[in-house]
């Protein structure tokens, strides 16, 4: 069994990019990656972009022009914070999230990392408040206290929800291996023990905290997996596994070209937790099953609006990019060019439209913690599992075929071939031949490469599949209601 390590505050302030990038090396955190034990996360060549995007979120929040979208009041402090710490209090901080959200996504062209752990801290304060009100604990009360420690020390979060599932066909209490969901496998007057994995997690090795929430609704039978608590990130049992990415091996190659995007990536991993200690003042859930279906209803619905933000913004920065290499390519005024960036532009804005109006529907909550509409971010999240395919599949299409078979940007440091590259592979004439590759790589990058965990394949399977989400829309619309009009119209009366 091992013991939560809670240390003490980092400093009551809003961290700038680099002090956030210092406070990691604080951690002590047990990070594998290629089948070896990482000693320096911070200044690992593939993981260190991955944070310099989350740098990014500090950045922001220091800078007067956005302050007013960055950072915000606590209504728990009355202090400044950085709004990825936040707890809506009204429809404003929902629409101001999204567009906070988008700006990220336009200054990084990644994924920045903190989505998840902000959606996570305004569900559980929105369903630890109503599991107060019908039990009796006291849940809220800790959970507050937490908030109030990561807004003071301005902490970016791990959101972990996923498990393996092992085999999908079968409910967590009859999987042959019984830790293939998180569960409770020891509780004592001081705390909790659990024990097993959470997978996909978005900037996890460059967190501060995890907080971990079920993954499905559970069952009387299931209660040990009904479970949530927040834990830091260096907590002795926690285990990171890094996960692999496309074209991931550039970054040790002496290269700027071939990244496509020069300073920034994504980052998932996955997190074993091998008997871990939790204290109960930090235990949000602990078995009360009835409550794990609106924890996961109440975050997917938060992190489904977030994808109208994030995904608008790192398809503002692919849309550029296409009509970037269209005019390099001397074909910008071509009128099917033309048309397919409005079409990319039309999908874009089409995604940030669903973002802003599922949070400007928004609602309050018995807790007081503002709630976006339901139906509205799922359809939100089901226009992302299409509409980045369509746009990245247009930049494709308006790039060219020199975006799969670009020569290594080696090739253009050894002068053998380079005269012959600069050469043969310019565009318009005004252009030099590397901007013309630097702007393909970045292609590259957010729809195939080291960005595609950002933007992609993530669009599909981020916050949940597209079946997730059609389940949802067939729960939350009304059809009876929509059926009786149809009847009303049709003069159809009832009882005739």
């Amino acid at each position: 069994m091992h013991a939560s390590n809670c240390r003490g505050d980092f400093g009551l302030v809003i961290k700038t990019g680099d002090e956030y990038i210092e406070s990691l090396r604080e951690r002590k955190i047990k990070v594998y990656l290629f089948g070896e034990k990482v000693k320096n996360p911070v200044d690992h060549p593939i993981i260190r972009p991955s944070i310099n995007s989350v740098a990014v979120t500090y950045d922001v929040a220091n800078d007067p022009k956005y302050e007013e979208l960055a950072t915000v009041t606590s209504n728990l402090t009355g202090e400044k914070v950085n709004r990825f710490t936040h707890i809506h209090q009204n429809t404003y901080d929902l629409v101001k999230k999204v567009k906070l959200l988008r700006l990220l996504g336009q200054k990084t062209g990644v994924c920045f990392q903190r989505c998840v752990g902000m959606d996570s801290l305004n569900a559980l304060s929105c369903v630890t408040f109503e599991l107060d009100q019908k039990f009796g604990t006291e849940y809220y009360k800790r959970f507050t206290e937490y908030v109030k420690h990561v807004q003071g020390n301005d902490l970016v979060c791990c959101g972990a929800m996923t498990d393996p599932k092992g085999d999908r066909s079968l409910r967590p209490s009859q999987q042959a291996d019984p830790d293939l969901y998180l569960r409770i496998v020891e509780q004592g007057d001081n705390g909790i023990v659990v024990r097993g994995s959470k997978v996909h997690q978005t900037g996890a090795v460059n967190s501060h905290e995890v907080i971990v929430m079920p993954t499905r609704t559970m069952r009387e039978e299931d209660k040990d997996y009904a479970v949530s608590f927040a834990i830091p990130a260096d907590t002795e049992g926690l285990i990171y596994i890094y996960g692999r990415q496309s074209c991931d091996l550039r970054k040790l190659e002496d290269s700027e070209i071939d990244l496509g995007n020069v300073r920034y990536s994504g980052q998932e991993a996955m997190i074993v937790l091998d008997d871990v200690f939790v204290p109960w003042e930090r235990v949000f859930m602990a078995g009360e099953h009835e409550f794990t279906w609106p924890l996961v209803n109440t975050f997917s619905a938060y992190h489904r609006q977030s994808y109208g933000g994030c995904k608008a913004g790192v398809g503002d920065v692919l849309i550029g990019a296409a009509a970037t290499i269209a005019e390099y390519n001397g074909v910008a005024k071509a009128s099917h060019i033309r048309d397919k960036i409005i079409e990319m532009n039309h999908l874009n804005e089409t995604i940030y439209s669903c973002g802003i109006a599922c949070s400007a529907e928004g609602h309050q909550t018995p807790s007081g913690t503002y709630l976006v509409d339901i139906l509205l971010s799922n359809i939100c999240k089901l226009n992302v599992t299409r509409f980045p395919y369509e746009i990245a599949r247009l930049a494709e299409d308006i790039a060219g075929g020199l975006l799969v078979t670009l020569p290594s940007e080696k090739d253009f440091k050894n002068p053998e071939t380079r005269k012959h590259l600069d050469r043969y592979l310019k565009g318009v004439r005004t252009v030099p031949t590397k901007h013309r590759l630097r702007m393909l790589r970045l292609i590259e990058n957010i729809i195939m490469g080291l960005g595609a965990v950002g933007y992609r394949v993530e669009s599909m399977h981020g916050a949940g599949s597209p079946q997730a989400q059609r389940i949802m829309i067939e729960r939350e619309e009304d059809i009876e209601f929509k059926k009786n009009l149809a009847k009303s119209i049709a003069g159809i009366k009832r009882n005739e």
